[in-house]
C-alpha cells in the first residue's frame, strides 16, 4: 500500500516537474556559424559593416505555440548581435575585403539587418508536433552612389514527440541564423557589387 502510494506520487512529482519545465521560459544565446564557401573577389578594399536588429521584440514566440503561454522563448540583441558581426566581418575577409566599423566617405558600406526570428508550433501527425522556425536578414550595401539590397529567409521545421528544450532549442536558432548568413554571403551579386 504504502509502495504503491509512494509511486503515485513520484509519478505525480516528475509530472509537476515536466510541465513546469516545459511552461518556464527560455533565455536561448545562440552562437551562429558562417559555413559556406563564399567567393574570394576582393582586392583588398575596406568596407564598413555594421549589423543591427530591425526586430520589433527579442522575443522569438513560445514552445507551446500559444501566444498567452509562460513558455516565452527571447533571443537578446546584445549577445546575438556581435557575433552576426564577427561573423559578417569573418565573411568579409575570406571574400578578400578588409571589414571596419569605421565609415569613410566614398567606402563601401554594409548593414546587416536581423529583421525577423520566429519560433512558432504546428502539428504534422498524431502524436507528433512541429517546431516551426524562421529567420529574415536584410544586406543594405552601398557603393559609389549605387545601392544594392538583398532578402535571405531561412526556414526550419523539426517534429518532435517530447517539446525540445532550452539546448535542442538553442541550437535549431543557431543553425537557422547560420543558414541566413550563409545566405547572405554567397549571393554573387552582393560580393560584385561591394568589388566594383
Amino acid at each position: 500500500m504504502q509502495r504503491r502510494r509512494f509511486l503515485k506520487l513520484t509519478a505525480l512529482m516528475l509530472t509537476l516537474t515536466w510541465l513546469a519545465g516545459c511552461s518556464s521560459p527560455q533565455y536561448l544565446q545562440p552562437t551562429p556559424e558562417r559555413t559556406a564557401t563564399v567567393p574570394h573577389i576582393g582586392q583588398g578594399q575596406a568596407v564598413t559593416v555594421s549589423v543591427v536588429d530591425g526586430r520589433d521584440s527579442p522575443q522569438i514566440g513560445t514552445r507551446s505555440g500559444n501566444a498567452m503561454s509562460t513558455s516565452v522563448i527571447t533571443v537578446e540583441a546584445e549577445p546575438l548581435m556581435p557575433k552576426l558581426q564577427a561573423e559578417a566581418e569573418r565573411a568579409l575577409r575570406d571574400m578578400g575585403f578588409q571589414p571596419t566599423r569605421e565609415a569613410a566617405q566614398g567606402r563601401p558600406r554594409l548593414t546587416l539587418t536581423l529583421q525577423r526570428l520566429a519560433y512558432g508550433s504546428g502539428q504534422s501527425q498524431p502524436l507528433i508536433d512541429e517546431a516551426r522556425l524562421e529567420s529574415v536578414l536584410v544586406a543594405k550595401a552601398e557603393n559609389d552612389g549605387a545601392t544594392y539590397t538583398g532578402t535571405y529567409t531561412s526556414r526550419r521545421t523539426q517534429g518532435y514527440a517530447v517539446r525540445p528544450g532550452f539546448e535542442a532549442n538553442t541550437n535549431m536558432v543557431a543553425e537557422l541564423l547560420s543558414d541566413g548568413l550563409n545566405r547572405v554571403f554567397k549571393d554573387p551579386e552582393l560580393g560584385h557589387f561591394l568589388a566594383r
